[in-house]
């Protein structure tokens, strides 16, 4: 009987995905462009997981950023109850995601993070709360948003596409996610581009210091060669 594959892997080095496929180019460009590669488990959560453990991983080393997602991430309970959810649906689940900021703010070399994205009740319930709050986001900022989605009512898109734990995301909710909590992100991907590597940045002009892999539905984190 084999292990069940981790939520979130340890750093391997990038070379490990030319074993995959030698001959293809854009595994060589991720290969010059990337040193390391996080495999985060492929169980329709992965953006939301890759998301959330690189943004904690990026600031460990950094008290006053790491206190300052702390209070804004405790703030956000406030877009929930203006999107109508009843404070006894979340308030669970986000009092384990701050407890589970808490728990890394005291060990900036990134063991307990990892073990803590690796225990099912911890790592799930911090996609949960994702969930929840990009829903209401979503249904905060309907004027906008409501035009990006093939649904009856951004209403009913939330309840099935976004809320439900095991959907895959869209580009609709990385956007509304990424505002809701102000992280950028620099999404590489490999489905576009006819042999090249496409760069999606979010929002447009920042300098992200979180980077994911996009590739057949699926996310990874990346981590930069430091000599570019």
């Amino acid at each position: 009987m084999t292990d069940a594959p981790e939520l979130v892997s340890k750093k391997v080095e990038t070379s490990t995905l030319t074993q995959e496929h030698p001959e293809d180019e854009k595994t060589q460009d991720i290969c010059k462009q990337y040193a390391f590669i996080r495999r985060i488990k492929g169980d329709g959560n992965c953006f939301y997981r890759a998301l959330i453990f690189g943004h904690l991983e990026s600031l460990l080393q950094n008290v006053r950023d790491m206190q300052n997602f702390k209070d804004k991430l405790m703030q956000t309970s406030k877009d929930l109850l203006t999107a109508g959810f009843n404070e006894s649906s979340f308030k669970d689940i986000l009092n384990t995601f701050v407890s589970v900021v808490e728990r890394c703010e005291a060990d900036d070399q990134g063991t307990t993070l990892l073990e803590l994205f690796n225990e099912q009740h911890a790592s799930n319930s911090t996609v949960q709360y994702l969930r929840l709050l990009t829903s209401a986001y979503l249904q905060n900022h309907s004027d906008f948003f409501q035009h990006f989605v093939e649904a009856p009512s951004l209403k009913e898109y939330c309840t099935q596409e976004v809320e439900a734990m095991a959907m895959e995301c869209d580009h609709v909710e990385i956007t509304a996610l990424s505002e809701a909590l102000g992280i950028s992100i620099h999404i590489v991907s490999m489905e576009e581009g006819d042999g090249r590597l496409t760069h999606h940045t979010i929002p447009e002009g920042a300098n992200p210091s979180l980077h994911l892999l996009y590739k057949t539905s699926h996310y990874d984190i990346l981590y930069p060669n430091i000599h570019l």
